[in-house]
């Protein structure tokens, strides 16, 4: 194969080995992307106070749900280009990836475009405080513009991991978070712009990110170029693109909706709670990047063993993976549990906002394992090709949060607290379907490659 720096067969060697040295890179790329708004929420949370922190939380879900479609996109090309590349069909990598670039780009552009003309309208609906509506709708039209660069580099990251190179994406986001810190300080401090400063920072950041991404991509990886007059759209892949982007896009939609219905209760209780979800939120994000980085190397993992018809791998690989995520949540759990206050006062001086978000992390921590779960098997039956489960796990995070919340949140004793119960048992319930489907064995024949 071409270009072994840029390039990792992961169909050879020890599956824990594997699995780590490339989570890593991703796990440390992951916690620089997370840095993007961890920065912007504790520069605006210090220096414009908590309806600033409270206004860049507030957009969250719907920045989520209107790059998830790419996001979706991406994912699901990954497993054709491993899958591909598993098989050792170059030829069809290329097309792949051709595919893909008019796929990405085309429904970025249109996603960002309707996220930009109706995102006040999107905060309404989600009973966004009056106070902070303003703010927050200036800070979402912002990264809506940005869009492109974010799809950029998700596209091409996405791209690079199915190949097994973990480590090019991890690059240029640590320099993409100086710039965002840079930034972040000069627009928010320096200029006073408040959030639509931080907002700025963070597209900037993204287009650095992404531009790069692509630069090296084809400077560095043979298997990925061809003429211009051959980089076109292959109606075959297409298909292929679709039938596993499509779902996968789904599956991202639906955690974003189940997210969004979460704010909306959130938002209910006015900017004090609100600020304090928005801070836990970033500490969440942080522990379980571990996770999260770990299941995407085992999609990689997967897609090129499936590929290379290698089934044998593929259950050593679910096992390494589980083991790894049960160490990790034993060690994480006591730790959130009783320093989650510490944390928090980076993101506000405000003791209110502190003693809710520590109550929340306190919640979330006791279910640290059945996510981990659901990044392991989501990740190997999508590596395999089986989409339609971690669709209905999707789905199963939308009525989970939507009738958890709904009935927890009514009892006076639990109060907005049941946020976070909805959230833990989402989890455990999301996490037991994606294990069950694993075990049944049923995803060892959806191979799009392998038929």
């Amino acid at each position: 194969m071409s270009n072994k720096t840029y390039i990792n067969d992961m169909t050879e060697g020890n599956p824990t080995k594997l699995l780590v040295h490339f989570a890593v890179p991703m796990l440390i790329g992951n916690l620089f992307q997370q840095l993007y708004s961890m920065v912007d929420s504790i520069v605006v949370g210090n220096v414009n106070g908590d309806s600033a922190l409270a206004a860049v939380g507030a957009t969250w879900a719907l920045n989520f749900l209107i790059i998830s479609l790419t996001m979706g996109l991406a994912a699901g090309i990954g497993i054709i280009i491993s899958q591909y590349y598993g098989a050792k069909d170059e030829e069809n990598v290329k097309r792949s990836f051709a595919t893909a670039t008019y796929l990405i780009i085309i429904v970025s552009a249109i996603m960002g475009l309707l996220g930009f003309l109706f995102s006040r309208q999107l905060l309404i609906k989600l009973d966004t405080p009056v106070e902070i509506l303003d703010d927050a709708n200036i800070y979402l039209k912002i990264t809506c513009i940005g869009i492109l660069g974010n799809a950029g580099y998700n596209g091409m990251a996405s791209v690079m991991r199915a190949l097994g190179d973990s480590k090019t994406p991890l690059h240029y986001l640590v320099v993409a978070c100086v710039v965002n810190i840079v930034l972040d300080i000069l627009f928010v401090i320096g200029f006073g712009w408040g959030v639509a400063g931080a907002a700025i920072a963070t597209i900037i950041a993204q287009a650095v990110s992404g531009i790069g991404c692509i630069i090296t991509g084809f400077r560095k990886i043979p298997l990925i170029r061809m003429p211009i007059k051959e980089f076109k759209i292959d109606k075959g892949i297409m298909k292929k693109c679709i039938y596993l982007g499509i779902p996968a896009a789904l599956q991202n939609s639906f955690v974003a909706i189940s997210t969004i219905v979460l704010q909306r209760v959130i938002n209910q209780y006015g900017k004090t709670v609100v600020a304090a979800a928005t801070a836990a939120q970033r500490i969440e994000q942080l522990v379980l990047m571990p996770g999260m980085s770990l299941g995407l190397s085992v999609a990689s993992y997967t897609g090129q063993n499936i590929g290379a018809m290698r089934i044998d791998r593929v259950k050593k690989g679910f096992w390494s993976a589980t083991k790894i995520i049960v160490v990790f949540s034993l060690i994480m759990m006591p730790c959130m549990y009783f320093f989650s206050g510490a944390v928090m006062k980076l993101f506000t001086n405000v003791s209110e906002v502190a003693e809710i978000g520590q109550k929340a992390v306190r919640v979330t921590c006791m279910f640290y394992i059945p996510v981990g779960m659901i990044y392991v098997s989501r990740n190997v039956l999508s590596g395999a090709g089986d989409m339609k489960i971690p669709m209905i796990m999707g789905i199963s995070e939308v009525l989970c949060r939507v009738i958890f919340a709904s009935v927890l949140t009514k009892i006076p004793a639990i109060d907005y607290m049941g946020i976070w119960w909805a959230t833990g048992l989402n989890w455990f319930i999301t996490g037991a379907i994606g294990t069950i489907r694993y075990a049944s064995g049923k995803w060892k024949n959806k191979s799009v490659v392998v038929q």
